[in-house]
């Protein structure tokens, strides 16, 4: 009987992570049985999914508490399959309301669970990181400032580096090539593309799209050589985003591919705080990050939330390298004023994109889904 590997990827980055792992372990002949949560990428590979990344991506507890009855189900459903499968290891990706929960009921079963894409136990709510120490063998952690949490807490971790540095190439960077490519839209070399990020879970995209149109509405009319793309994330489909648009009167160019191919060809970009700034910071795309949680989901934050920096890449940089709005704070004036800064100043942008350029310094080496296979191989 193959090895079994049960995977619990319900977020957009997760699931495009654990594919990747899924298809590293096939590259080295490694066949294993995978089951689980996950993508629709995922379950054409051969993944059998119990629970489906585009319907589990919530956002806070507001959205939690709807979506109960059929969160609920699914780690029922989920434990029924482990204690049927004893799956080898299980592979817990984010998540963490709902995965550490299952890492409690399947610890208890005697199941191996290991963290990959560790929760953000350092901002807020540390006290959760004893519960990965007790039911995880493990956690493989993307960024150093978690290492440094992690070892002063005393969990078994391995430090990994950020996954989306293996899909990075130096072609993304490139001048020319970005050119070629903007012309293919026909986006001349006189013109500027402002990218817009809304988010890759439906409750983000009610949360942030709307003002970011706004946004891009004032500049579009302030600024004649800009032009407007909107990135739609895999985990939504193009024809949703084309009915939440159609009030949207303003000229766009809709995009939906490979994540470090559409920011690539932005020049600066509006984004949602999440993975995804640190796809644009290391593209050195100028940025202001804006993150919005609805009202009862933003006090319990507020409340719990203690570090200094939501966006990835000022956390990493350890300063506000680029701007970061939430909550009220991230409406369409503010959002404007920061992002017409970026258009009308070139001397604050080309500051704020070398900058930019020393992320890599604090990221490792490429290799993360490599470092993880590796590391769990030893189990299966």
């Amino acid at each position: 009987m193959k090895p079994q590997v049960m995977i619990i990827a319900a977020e957009a980055s997760s699931a495009h992570y654990a594919l990747k792992l899924m298809q590293h372990w096939k590259s080295k002949a490694k066949d294993y049985s995978y089951f689980g949560v996950g993508s629709t990428a995922m379950e054409e590979f051969g993944f059998e999914r119990f629970g489906k990344s585009e319907e589990m991506a919530v956002v806070g507890v507001a959205e939690i508490v709807t979506h109960y009855s059929h969160l609920k189900g699914i780690f029922n459903n989920l434990i029924e399959q482990a204690s049927k499968r004893r799956p080898e290891v299980v592979i817990l990706m984010d998540y963490p309301e709902f995965n550490l929960m299952l890492a409690k009921k399947l610890h208890t079963l005697g199941i191996k669970c290991f963290y990959y894409i560790s929760p953000q136990v350092w901002a807020w709510r540390k006290g959760r990181v004893q519960t990965i120490k007790k039911y995880c063998k493990k956690a493989f952690l993307l960024f150093p400032f978690e290492a440094e949490f992690y070892k002063s807490k005393n969990v078994p971790y391995e430090f990994v580096g950020p996954p989306l540095l293996d899909e990075f190439n130096e072609d993304l960077l490139n001048a020319e090539k970005i050119q070629y490519n903007k012309e293919k839209y026909g986006i001349n070399k006189n013109e500027k593309l402002l990218a817009l990020m809304p988010g890759s879970r439906r409750g983000e995209l009610d949360q942030h799209l709307d003002i970011q149109l706004e946004v891009a509405k004032r500049l579009l009319l302030k600024h004649e050589h800009l032009r407007l793309a909107i990135l739609v994330a895999p985990t939504i489909a193009k024809d949703e985003m084309l009915e939440r648009l159609d009030n949207f009167k303003s000229p766009y160019i809709l995009l939906q591919d490979d994540p470090n191919k559409m920011i690539s060809l932005a020049d600066y970009v509006l984004v949602a705080s999440g993975t995804a700034t640190l796809m644009v910071g290391l593209l050195q795309k100028p940025m202001v990050i804006m993150y919005r949680l609805k009202w009862l989901t933003g006090i319990f934050a507020k409340f719990f939330i203690k570090v200094k920096y939501f966006g990835l890449v000022n956390l990493i940089l350890a300063k506000e390298v680029v701007p970061e709005r939430k909550q009220d704070e991230a409406n369409p004036d503010e959002l404007f004023l920061l992002m017409d800064r970026f258009i009308s100043d070139s001397v604050y942008t080309k500051a704020v994109v070398e900058e930019l350029k020393k992320l890599p310094l604090y990221l490792g080496e490429k290799g993360a889904t490599e470092r993880v296979a590796r590391s769990l191989e030893p189990y299966l």
